[in-house]
């Protein structure tokens, strides 16, 4: 049964104050590749802020576009690279529905994820529900099948665009 603690990034709500989320994720970011030994370099960190501009996925040429506005030389290879990095270090996640990116809610921990997408608002909220990914894994097993990396990817309509349809 899912718990509240397997909600690790819930829709934004009115209140939500979304420059301290920014803050807090990059803080982590910065954290997290501290302690791994790598490099979040001032491009991979402004790839990740804008990737975390809003609660809805982001693609790469959108991110591109953005970038090119604070720099001429910005190019699709340095983007797609920032991203593979940010991505192998569990910093974001890639939505494959919409061939976009959203922040990870804990990049504390290594983590498939179960997404919920609403389709009129485009926000994106994060599960991590260990029943749902152990019962995909179960099944796979049954059928011979050894699961590597799992990403569930839901689409429907968030509980503030619905409660604006009343």
């Amino acid at each position: 049964m899912a718990t509240e603690k397997d909600v690790i990034a819930p829709f934004p709500q009115e209140s939500h104050d979304h420059g301290h989320c920014v803050e807090e994720a990059l803080d982590a970011a910065e954290q997290k590749c501290r302690d791994e030994g790598v490099r979040l370099t001032p491009l991979r960190r402004r790839v990740l802020e804008l990737v975390w501009s809003s609660h809805g996925p982001v693609g790469a040429y959108d991110i591109l576009e953005m970038l090119r506005g604070e720099r001429a030389g910005a190019a699709p290879p340095t983007v797609y690279r920032a991203l593979d990095f940010l991505r192998d270090h569990d910093l974001i996640h890639r939505i494959e529905s919409l061939n976009a990116f959203v922040g990870c809610g804990d990049p504390a921990r290594h983590h498939g994820g179960q997404f919920l997408i609403c389709t009129d608002c485009g926000a994106v909220a994060e599960l991590d529900d260990p029943d749902i990914a152990g019962t995909v894994a179960r099944r796979a097993g049954a059928l011979g099948f050894r699961v590597e990396r799992q990403t569930i990817e839901v689409s429907g309509r968030c509980g503030p665009c619905m409660a604006r349809e009343s």
